[in-house]
């Protein structure tokens, strides 16, 4: 019997699978409608970007998308990457004005100026709250983030950021429960020196303000976020860190991960033709 019983163990340990099994997260108990706004622009690693984007929102209930392209239409490729996610989605062109920097910074201006008149549409009959992040289309994110950490924010969600402003982290720091500082090198004094990706605001603040992403900023160093966040009435005092509980081993739920421009072997210039565009074979590309 003991002979059968650890053959039987033993067949069975072989039955378990050898690969990762994940979880799913489950549902806290609020349907705020997470709104997450992207920027975007024509770039040869745009599509694959916006791909593997797609694919992480695509597990994210309660969420709708608003993609807005820095060009005079849309694009065709872009929007059936936003049709199969099947997730509500915005899909809107604004060429960048004149007086803006190319960084998306109106982009997501238009993006709020849309929230705000458009409301009760994004909202959609099941939800009477929301939360707005600004997500870039070349960054990496774990569901988590989305589930966890901003589908919570009350009023202004605070995490930390992987790879970014020459660190390897960039992080609010928390004494009892509070952010007194920020673990950044660039700028630390800055009343909130956090990353575009690193915070999240609930939809009460950004209806109760007409704060917008403006052509410049003369505060925290000409960053886009503190000037944001001073506009819209927020203070040191609202913000409510995420992922700060652990004492080691802390995880980070989004990174910098930029796409690099992959190095395309050209064709050799010509005095009398232009250079041609690089092969694609009939395959859509964005060179």
């Amino acid at each position: 019997m003991l002979l059968f019983a650890m053959v039987f163990q033993f067949t069975a340990d072989l039955r378990q699978p050898t690969y990762p099994v994940f979880k799913m997260a489950e549902n806290n108990g609020t349907n705020r409608m997470i709104i997450v706004v992207t920027p975007t622009y024509k770039r040869m690693t745009r599509i694959p970007d916006m791909l593997r984007m797609a694919n992480t929102l695509s597990h994210v209930k309660d969420i709708h998308w608003i993609v807005v392209e820095d060009g005079n239409k849309t694009v065709p490729a872009v929007k059936d990457i936003l049709e199969r996610t099947r997730i509500p989605y915005t899909y809107i062109a604004h060429k960048t004005a004149v007086g803006y920097p190319r960084r998306g910074w109106y982009q997501r201006t238009m993006a709020l100026k849309l929230i705000r008149s458009n409301t009760s549409q994004i909202l959609g009959s099941d939800h009477e709250e929301g939360v707005v992040y600004f997500g870039d289309d070349d960054n990496s994110y774990d569901i988590r983030l989305f589930t966890d950490y901003i589908r919570n924010v009350k009023t202004l969600g605070i995490w930390a950021v992987g790879l970014v402003g020459g660190t390897v982290v960039e992080a609010p720091k928390v004494v009892d429960g509070k952010v007194t500082a920020f673990n950044v090198k660039w700028n630390p004094k800055r009343r909130f020196a956090v990353d575009m990706a690193g915070f999240a605001v609930n939809l009460k603040v950004v209806l109760n303000s007409d704060a917008v992403f403006g052509t410049s900023c003369k505060r925290g160093g000409g960053a886009p976020e503190t000037c944001l966040l001073e506009d819209m009435g927020l203070e040191r005092e609202d913000i409510e860190p995420f992922g700060h509980e652990k004492e080691k081993d802390r995880e980070i739920f989004v990174w910098h991960t930029k796409t690099s421009t992959p190095n395309i072997v050209q064709a050799k210039k010509n005095a009398t033709k232009p250079v041609p565009p690089p092969e694609t074979f009939g395959y859509f590309v964005e060179v």
